[in-house]
């Protein structure tokens, strides 16, 4: 794998200077996890959630975040490995609406989702005043990637990007991985961002956290088709609402409506089953 794919995104070069000395251990703020259909969900908001990354970014530590919507939680319950994965996440964040209101059913304080590529945007914003350093993995291609670096740097003046590479759709061998690794690792971020779908992205970052340096890492999805101008995103009534699912469906009919067919109805009574068994003081089987 030649790195020169990496270097074209790449303006601000690795820094020469050696890393200073690791920062005394400490404690990172907590997050309180809720289970929703077995999947732990995360009991925090956007603010909160920012401030865990920068703790963990001051505290050098080596994790990383997961976003679950409606698919990821479904998918988990059939998916060995990417069960396995999310398990291994610090946190998960509810980034779909019904997540949200299916923690506020069953009695928890939250006021909202904390959505991808939301979460994605505001740290890039935050960090144009920090001087955290990303790195972003994932999108349709290199082009794509380069379009989305272009777009977050005009619409965040001073964010450091300081590497990136579009991954071909197919499973790299070990000795893709190792450059991959390398260039990440050379590039030194604070952050990762990994946008390859589920559950591709989860199952990424548990198998290459060890071989990262960079603090954390955070998958979300379409979120860079979305920043990059690709796709457009949902109306703000529709996300509100819960029904971004279905403006997806109608931009992909084909690729989506099995998924939803099959996973929406099944959540919602799964959902349901949770729901009662709580009301009744009881756990679900």
């Amino acid at each position: 794998m030649s790195t020169s794919s990496f270097e074209v995104i790449s303006p601000h070069p690795a820094r020469s200077a050696p890393a200073p000395a690791p920062a005394p251990a400490a404690e990172l703020p907590t997050v309180e996890q809720v289970p929703v259909l077995d999947l732990p969900l995360a009991l925090t908001d956007y603010e909160r959630a920012l401030d865990w990354i920068d703790a963990a970014v001051a505290a050098d530590v080596r994790e990383y975040v997961c976003v679950a919507a409606v698919h990821t939680v479904m998918e988990s319950r059939e998916d060995v490995g990417l069960r396995e994965a999310v398990a291994g996440a610090a946190f998960t964040v509810p980034d779909g609406q019904p997540l949200a209101w299916a923690l506020r059913a069953l009695g928890h304080d939250i006021n909202e989702r904390v959505y991808g590529p939301e979460l994605m945007e505001r740290a890039c914003q935050r960090a144009a005043r920090t001087g955290q350093r990303h790195y972003l993995y994932g999108g349709r291609d290199q082009s794509a990637l380069f379009k989305l670096t272009l777009r977050l740097r005009q619409r965040f003046p001073g964010l450091r990007i300081v590497g990136g590479w579009s991954p071909p759709f197919r499973e790299l061998s070990e000795a893709e991985l190792d450059a991959v690794a390398a260039d990440i690792n050379r590039a030194r971020p604070d952050v990762v961002w990994v946008g390859i779908g589920v559950p591709k992205q989860e199952k990424w970052m548990a198998a290459m956290r060890d071989r990262l340096d960079a603090p954390v890492l955070i998958g979300v999805g379409a979120a860079f088709d979305f920043h990059a101008g690709l796709v457009p995103q949902a109306p703000p009534w529709m996300q509100r609402h819960g029904l971004e699912w279905l403006f997806r469906l109608k931009q992909e009919p084909r690729r989506l409506w099995k998924r939803y067919a099959r996973h929406n109805p099944r959540f919602v009574f799964g959902f349901a089953r949770q729901w009662v068994a709580q009301r009744r003081g009881r756990p679900d089987r």
